[in-house]
């Protein structure tokens, strides 16, 4: 046998595998982008602040919805309009919305071994509070696979698609985004990850979530969304890097 020639030849990539094999930092966005909307988690969060809204200021629910609805347009989320128009306490509001019932939400062990198989660090990324992304994903069997939880407290209630909360989390983590991928449900908070050089991944419901708006589910086709898939698991398989078998004995 020629000790020089190749073991085997090379396996042709993906176009995924090609596109993500510089990558070492995985970045996920926490709701719906870790589970899909089936499980109901994030119509009860909506719920929580409409009623957090209604009994602050005494309105009815259309009222509150409105109110809230209005708040996220304008700022990015409900919290950060109240606490720019009426001061209100974020902690107070965060505490009230993730009282939630986590009973739909089943563990993915499929999800968590494709995301331990990933090489480098994985960390999640968040408008939610450190409470909330911690019980979701030890509810999914999967939070101790990630390194740390970058929440709106630690962005200084600043939400995503704000480029000063990207710039505070690549920097607090020391990440260079050209070795990066962000894994996200709104595709506008993708355009400051791509600008920075990060790939970008849109995660899209199989089945219209009626508790959404449609433009927060639609699959976009844009320069900075550069895949869309409605299976995170199966998106990120061809991306593991299980350990290389041993090599054959040379003759």
């Amino acid at each position: 046998m020629n000790q020089n020639a190749p073991i085997s030849a090379a396996i042709p990539l993906l176009p995924e595998q090609a596109a993500f094999g510089h990558v070492d930092h995985w970045i996920f966005d926490l709701d719906n982008t870790l589970y899909s909307h089936e499980a109901k988690v994030w119509p009860q969060v909506d719920e929580r602040i409409t009623l957090f809204l209604s009994e602050l200021f005494g309105l009815d629910g259309l009222s509150s919805r409105a109110l809230q609805k209005y708040y996220y347009q304008r700022y990015g989320t409900t919290l950060k309009g109240l606490m720019e128009e009426h001061g209100v306490d974020p902690d107070d509001f965060l505490d009230f919305a993730h009282q939630i019932d986590l009973t739909l939400l089943d563990p993915n062990p499929d999800l968590g071994e494709a995301i331990a198989a990933l090489p480098g660090r994985k960390l999640i990324l968040t408008n939610g509070s450190r409470g909330h992304a911690e019980n979701v994903a030890g509810k999914l069997g999967i939070l101790h696979h990630f390194e740390d939880i970058f929440d709106i407290v630690a962005a200084g209630f600043l939400p995503k698609p704000e480029q000063a909360t990207y710039e505070a989390f690549l920097a607090k983590h020391a990440i260079d985004p050209a070795r990066a991928a962000m894994f996200e449900d709104i595709e506008k908070n993708l355009v400051v990850p791509s600008a920075l050089g990060m790939k970008t991944v849109l995660i899209v419901p199989r089945t219209p979530d009626p508790f959404r708006e449609a433009w927060e589910q639609t699959a976009v086709e844009a320069g900075h969304v550069h895949f869309v898939t409605d299976d995170l698991t199966g998106f990120l398989k061809p991306l593991m890097r299980p350990e290389p078998s041993p090599l054959p004995a040379l003759e």
